[in-house]
């Protein structure tokens, strides 16, 4: 598994999300967004730190409308830890490093 953040789209969503053997952190960002600025560094480092456990992914909502809609992106950045079809952690708005990998913690060491 690589230990870098992959970016995808609406198309790929299904095969690298949905379809994938462990817990995907989706986070919501856009280019305009200067709290997703805040936010870039602390995903780089969930998805270093947490490399052999979780997959990260990111998605820019303005071309990927669909899957904003599906998950209801409402405000960015957003977060979906999501595993299967299920999603366990839903956050909108930049959060700090101790909440994010608070929020990983518990969820990835209850599996």
């Amino acid at each position: 598994m690589s230990k870098g953040v992959t970016t995808i789209t609406d198309a790929e969503f299904e095969t690298q999300v949905l379809k994938a053997e462990q817990p995907v952190l989706v986070y919501f960002w856009a280019s305009w967004c200067g709290p997703c600025q805040l936010m870039s560094p602390l995903i780089n480092l969930a998805a270093t730190t947490y490399s052999d456990r979780l997959k990260v992914v990111k998605m820019e909502i303005d071309p990927n409308p669909a899957t904003v809609k599906q998950y209801q992106v409402e405000g960015v950045p957003a977060l979906r830890l999501i595993q299967g079809e299920k999603i366990l952690v839903s956050t909108e708005g930049v959060i700090g490093k101790d909440k994010l990998l608070s929020l990983l913690d518990t969820h990835l060491n209850s599996n």
